[in-house]
């Protein structure tokens, strides 16, 4: 009995060690194409961007409580897929400019960028840069990635119970009717 045993759980450890060596022979593979999977997903996702993205500001005006006015916003719609934990400490376009705030972003033309806001007593102003697929994995992570994918299916669900919600208000209305 004991060496059944022993034999089932031989069997089961080199089921882990070839399951293991799989999973890291896929991993390299997908690593050595993260970026060209990521530009597409950007590309595939940009007319969603534009139904459901937000607009960001670009710059404004602060009062003495510290509320923006005479606002300007960036023409595109934009989905946020993170935030920097730890932003740089100047722009790349003005050196005089501290950043305070640098995140990343999925634009309905299906590009990355990253924005990077700088604040004074009067101004709140921004940065925006493009971002390569490659500079979004390599700067963000896979984090942002994964906020894309979980954005788009916390969409897809939202749509799901909006079509269903007016499936059974159509419905009601065929009865009544």
């Amino acid at each position: 009995m004991e060496d059944v045993i022993l034999n089932g759980y031989s069997r089961l450890m080199e089921l882990i060690r070839t399951t293991e060596s799989g999973i890291d022979q896929y991993t390299e593979a997908m690593r050595a194409q993260d970026a060209d999977i990521v530009g597409k997903m950007g590309i595939i996702t940009a007319p969603v961007i534009q139904k459901v993205g937000i607009t960001i500001l670009e710059k404004g005006k602060k009062d003495n409580q510290g509320e923006i006015y005479d606002a300007r916003h960036y023409p595109s719609r934009v989905f946020v897929l993170g935030k920097s934990a730890e932003p740089v400490p100047y722009r790349p376009d003005n050196m005089s400019r501290q950043v305070i705030d640098q995140f990343c972003l999925l634009s309905e033309d299906g590009k990355f960028y990253e924005v990077m806001y700088s604040a004074d007593e009067l101004l709140v102003d921004s940065y925006m840069g493009e971002l390569t697929p490659r500079q979004l994995i390599d700067l963000y992570g896979y984090e942002a990635v994964f906020m894309l994918y979980q954005g788009m299916k916390q969409y897809l669900e939202g749509q799901e119970k909006l079509l269903s919600a007016l499936e059974i208000t159509l419905d009601l209305l065929k009865k009544t009717a």
